[in-house]
């Protein structure tokens, strides 16, 4: 599980990139730029929730101890 949370977050992270790089800054909401746009969010947020589920693990693997 450990290893599979760390994969998904490496992805996460490199789709934050990629789409990062694809949005033209001068008009970010028109175009291709729009779908690279959402795809950043998307990303973060898939990032984010990934970060919240290996630190509640963490809380539950101290609880039991």
């Amino acid at each position: 599980m450990k290893i599979l949370l760390s994969v998904l977050m490496m992805l996460a992270t490199a789709m934050f990139i990629f789409n990062l790089f694809q949005i033209d800054w001068q008009s970010p909401i028109s175009g291709k730029s729009s779908v690279a746009v959402i795809g950043v969010m998307a990303s973060a947020c898939a990032f984010i929730l990934l970060l919240i589920l290996v630190i509640s693990k963490r809380i539950n693997k101290r609880l039991k101890k």
